[in-house]
């Protein structure tokens, strides 16, 4: 039988990270309790530890604006794809 994989939320990894990292149980303790494999706690409390020096970071809240700006100018792209297609649609219809 096959099994589906399970998708995580940011929230969910940052609490078992926190919790390896707090060292109050071995992560193989918290790999029973959250049924997730060891070796996926290890790495993301190898990555909680990478990037918690981006938190300290002069303007370290940028990072999520430039995304949220990432996803407004590519919505803004497929909105100008859109209309370039429909204008040369149009034109070629007209006989212009």
């Amino acid at each position: 039988m096959k099994q589906t994989r399970n998708r995580h939320g940011a929230a969910f990894k940052a609490k078992v990270a926190l919790a390896a990292i707090k060292g109050d149980r071995t992560v193989p303790e918290l790999a029973k309790d959250f049924g997730v494999h060891p070796n996926q706690i290890y790495t993301w409390k190898k990555l909680l530890l990478d990037g918690a020096a981006a938190v300290f970071e002069r303007g370290g809240s940028e990072g999520a604006e430039e995304k949220a700006n990432g996803t407004e100018v590519a919505e803004l792209y497929q909105q100008i794809g859109r209309l370039t297609v429909e204008r040369d649609f149009l034109s070629k219809r007209l006989g212009k």
